[in-house]
């Protein structure tokens, strides 16, 4: 007899939702004390439980990017569900997942990953949930490309979403290099002696490798002569001023001129030329296109995470974040207007096929990740 009544009870809130007498969080909050009590099945069961959940980590990269997570997406968010998001921030990739291994179960969340690469090690480690997609019904605006990457990995399930995609450039004060000499030295300009101790870039040792695979001829994603990689890597060691360790240092160390030259992230560089720096930027050939995406870790409150995650990737939200932190979003312009500032954004692909962008290979950068990370510690400490 409870059900029948409790059932009428739902049938009665849901009337006065739908007549604007309840607002959401009311709404939920009073459907989610029935179901629980009861066991009253309703259509919106499930958001009942999310909202049951008092919060969700995120970690991400910090600086403006966290600042356009934060403004347009955790914010209205929180003010939509209850559901608090309690952010944090790392500096690189291999820092992020050393905290997660030392971790319990469901103690980090959602993680800002980068690059396919990442995500196959999570995969591999263990570390990966599975999406309920019916949940997230915005995937559909993504572009397809940057989802098939990921089913291929894990098996056809997903344990994230695609957000944005850019590229590691190089950027480059206007003050002190031209456009002309950059497009003929490329990143053989990151070894050139004439900027010694005005040079910078990031400590992150597959960037390194990458733009090192650049300056000798070879193929980022298939080097053959790995003596000539790690001797570009010393001499770019030796001429550099610092390793930079995050986006804000790597905008700081360029706008107050500390170093002419790094390689540099496109959307960070982009916000410095926001500000009036006039710093340039490019992309040599084969340089290094990433995309990111927002990964669940197992053991996570779920519905809360793929509830955040759609929303998040619905179209105002996603575009208002892309703005804010300025790295186009996954969404496909062949099924979103994008507005007006996103097709000027580095890197922004119009068809929606990143053709003209090269990704790193994830089976040949994470096959020889323990031996490459490992022997570039040592350079990094001299050797």
């Amino acid at each position: 007899m409870k059900k029948i009544d409790n059932t009428t009870r739902y049938e009665r809130l849901r009337e006065r939702y739908m007549n604007g007498d309840l607002d959401r969080r009311s709404f939920l909050g009073l459907i989610g004390a029935a179901g629980l009590a009861y066991g009253v099945q309703t259509p919106f069961a499930r958001y009942a439980n999310a909202q049951t959940v008092g919060q969700v980590r995120f970690d991400g990269w910090g600086g403006v990017v966290s600042e356009a997570f934060r403004e347009y997406a955790f914010d209205p968010y929180t003010a939509d569900t209850g559901i608090e998001v309690v952010d944090g921030t790392f500096g690189g990739g291999d820092e992020y997942l050393s905290r997660v291994k030392a971790s319990q179960p469901g103690e980090y969340n959602i993680a800002h990953l980068s690059g396919v690469f990442d995500y196959a090690r999570y995969h591999n480690l263990g570390l990966s949930s599975e999406l309920n997609e019916a949940n997230i019904p915005n995937l559909e605006f993504v572009i397809p490309k940057l989802v098939e990457v990921f089913r291929k990995v894990s098996g056809g399930a997903l344990s994230c979403v695609p957000y944005d995609y850019g590229t590691t450039g190089l950027a480059y004060n206007r003050k002190y290099i031209s456009d002309e000499e950059m497009q003929q030295k490329g990143a053989k300009i990151l070894i050139d002696e004439a900027y010694k101790g005005k040079i910078a870039g990031w400590s992150d040792w597959r960037t390194r490798i990458w733009f090192a695979s650049l300056q000798t001829g070879q193929d980022p994603n298939g080097a053959t002569d790995m003596e000539a990689v790690w001797d570009a890597i010393r001499a770019h060691r030796d001429l550099s001023l610092k390793y930079w360790t995050s986006g804000a240092e790597l905008m700081s160390l360029l706008a107050e001129e500390e170093i002419y030259v790094t390689e540099g992230w496109s959307g960070r560089i982009y916000a410095l030329q926001e500000q009036g720096h006039d710093i340039g930027y490019y992309d040599p050939p084969n340089g290094y296109g990433w995309q990111e995406c927002l990964f669940v870790l197992k053991g996570s409150p779920m519905e809360a995470c793929e509830e955040l995650l759609n929303f998040m990737l619905a179209p105002e939200t996603s575009i208002a974040v892309a703005e804010g932190q300025n790295y186009p979003p996954a969404l496909d312009p062949n099924k979103v207007d994008l507005g007006s500032k996103i097709p000027t954004l580095p890197a922004f692909d119009p068809k929606g096929t990143l053709e003209g962008l090269t990704f790193a290979d994830p089976e040949y950068w994470n096959g020889n990740e323990a031996d490459w990370s490992k022997t570039f510690g040592r350079v990094q400490k001299g050797y």
